[in-house]
């Protein structure tokens, strides 16, 4: 098992914060919001799991460097990811 990545804690709270911005868009729609309102929560869950998404592969890339564990063909892998 390897050891925690430093990034989890936030990347979990970050993916939290997505949940939370998709259970609005769901509530929105459930109530007929305005599209331009929809969208715009919608918007916020995509920025929302990008971020995560990018913070867990930029610390996924650091420990396996510091690690001196890096496999290229992972490491190019995750670079597309990006």
């Amino acid at each position: 098992m390897s050891s925690p990545h430093v990034s989890h804690p936030q990347a979990i709270a970050r993916l939290r914060r997505a949940e939370g911005h998709l259970r609005r868009v769901v509530a929105m729609l459930e109530a007929g919001a305005p599209c331009l309102d929809i969208a715009t929560q919608a918007h916020a869950v995509e920025r929302a799991l990008a971020n995560a998404k990018r913070a867990i592969i930029h610390d996924h890339i650091d420990h396996c460097l510091q690690a001196g564990s890096a496999d290229p063909s992972e490491l190019r892998a995750l670079a597309k990811l990006l």
